[in-house]
Order: structure tokens, then sequence, then C-alpha cells
């Protein structure tokens, strides 16, 4: 895997569920070799709110959702199988 590869998790300071996502994503960005940009919705970037708000924590690869709510390594993996 490309290691200049970049998600972006879609996230909130105060959001449980943004830090577990960013807890879980971890071992595989190690494993899949990929880095990660925080993106938070209410300091950097307001006018994702109204798409994304109410699935926060989201993860992308550009415009395309791997997740929301809870990782799912088997979206995720699958999605690098595809993309090579």
């Amino acid at each position: 895997m490309s290691a200049d590869r970049q998600l972006i998790v879609l996230s909130r300071m105060w959001c449980h569920l943004c830090h577990d996502l960013l807890a879980a994503l971890a071992p595989l960005q190690d494993e899949l070799g990929f880095s990660v940009r925080v993106v938070d919705l209410d300091t950097d970037a307001p006018e994702l709110e109204e798409v994304w708000g109410e699935k926060v924590p989201v993860l992308l690869d550009g415009d395309v959702e791997l997740c929301h709510y809870f990782l799912d390594e088997s979206a995720v993996r699958a999605h690098f199988r595809r993309i090579g």
C-alpha cells in the first residue's frame, strides 16, 4: 500500500465515538500504510455539518464514505484491496 494514501475522519472534539474510531484505526494505519487527517466539523469545516453532522464520526477516502459511527475494519480492508 502507498504510504502517501490519506484517509479523512470527520470528527468533533467532544465525541467519544470519534475518539474510539481513531483509536481502532491506528493498528490499520500501521498495517496498511496510510495517514489520517482529522477534520473537526465544529472548528475546521462547519460547511460540512449539513451533509455529515448526523453521521460523525465518518471515515472517508476523498469523497468515498468507508464507514461511520464505528470502524468497519472489513470495509477499510476491502477498499484498500479495490484501490490497490
